[in-house]
């Protein structure tokens, strides 16, 4: 049986606490489950933002979507973990990544390792946590098989990012790696797509400025084909994430703030 669906806003501008403050309640108060931070230079530093949120709410989790796991010592990253945990009540989803950003890793005066080596990081991050913090739920996102085999085999959420082609289907290949990767604990498994374009209210055409600059090979007839894009009505975007759970297994979608009111009536419509 599918999984329940789940919405996620992901929140990217936090210059006060009136604004994480109104955001947040608007979230809950639209039916999204979760309201997300992501981790970058020049956004909101996720821990303070989402003890705000979860502080200006009562049923809504927070989410790092995702932590770059190469900025932190295990130990201490544990630490802020442990205390948003207790401050929300339980209601933390930690978000993992390995980094992508070189530049980000240099303002920082970080190194810059390769891809093997943060993806090693990120599995020993994640063991620590997992061992030291076993109630929180742990998401990790990505696509390349190195990723997806560390998520298969420690996280409780996977995040897909719909592949970087649309020949042929990428995302039933990256779900299949990660059963087979994941073996007899799939079935525990939830799984995650970002979305990066979908109408505005009142509108059936998405803006793809965003997938257009993560996939800048592909025309737009084929970005409007991508998983993490949607297009049409309310009740057209309702019925591809019924298609999208159904075929794929995906029943948690994280939207982006500007696209939290549109959303709002997918919401409702699938409930």
């Amino acid at each position: 049986m599918p999984n329940d669906f789940r919405f996620g806003v992901s929140l990217r501008t936090a210059e006060s606490q009136a604004q994480v403050t109104d955001a947040a309640r608007r979230a809950e108060d639209f039916g999204f489950g979760v309201i997300n931070v992501p981790d970058h230079l020049g956004a909101p530093a996720p821990f303070p933002t989402l003890t705000a949120a979860a502080t200006a709410t009562s049923t809504l989790r927070v989410g790092t979507f995702v932590l770059n796991a190469c900025f932190y010592k295990p130990a201490l990253l544990a630490r802020d973990v442990e205390a948003l945990r207790d401050l929300s009540g339980g209601r933390l989803d930690l978000g993992l990544g390995a980094g992508y950003v070189r530049e980000e890793f240099e303002a920082a005066e970080l190194p810059f390792p390769g891809a093997r080596e943060r993806i090693a990081y990120l599995r020993h991050v994640t063991e620590h946590i997992k061992e030291h913090l076993t109630d929180v739920p742990i998401l990790i996102a990505g696509n390349g098989d190195r990723l997806l085999t560390v998520a298969a085999e420690t996280a409780d959420i996977i995040g897909f990012t719909g592949g970087d082609h649309v020949d042929g289907d990428p995302l039933a290949e990256r779900i299949t790696f990660v059963r087979n990767a994941a073996g007899d604990r799939f079935s525990d498994l939830e799984l995650n797509i970002a979305i990066t374009a979908m109408p505005a209210v009142g509108e059936e055409m998405p803006n793809l400025s965003i997938p257009r600059h993560f996939l800048p090979g592909l025309p737009d007839e084929q970005l409007l084909r991508h998983p993490g894009v949607l297009s049409g009505s309310t009740t057209a975007i309702a019925d591809r994430l019924r298609e999208l759970r159904e075929t794929y297994g995906i029943s948690y979608f994280i939207v982006q703030a500007a696209h939290s009111e549109a959303f709002a009536k997918v919401i409702a419509e699938l409930r």
